[in-house]
């Protein structure tokens, strides 16, 4: 169920809305459209990245293991 509100946009952020808008569905009529999908995606990437963040670890290593992989990356970021 969709619902109307009022939103204030810069206008190189309009501009670039009304472009997809026309790309995808060749109208400038598509804007909410356009914005909902771009809305939809970006906040579905940002619960993925939440998921993986608090989800249980399924990766064991001890703290031996972890030291030597930390200082290799280090090694790495070095050079």
């Amino acid at each position: 169920m969709s619902k109307r509100t009022t939103i204030l946009l810069d206008e190189d952020v309009y501009e670039r809305l009304v472009e997809e808008s026309l790309k995808r569905y060749g109208t400038v009529k598509a804007v909410s459209k356009v914005l909902n999908e771009l809305l939809k995606e970006a906040l579905k990437g940002r619960e993925e990245v939440m998921r993986l963040i608090y989800s249980g670890k399924v990766a064991k290593t001890s703290v031996k293991e972890f030291e030597k992989f930390r200082e290799e990356l280090s090694r790495r970021l070095e050079s």
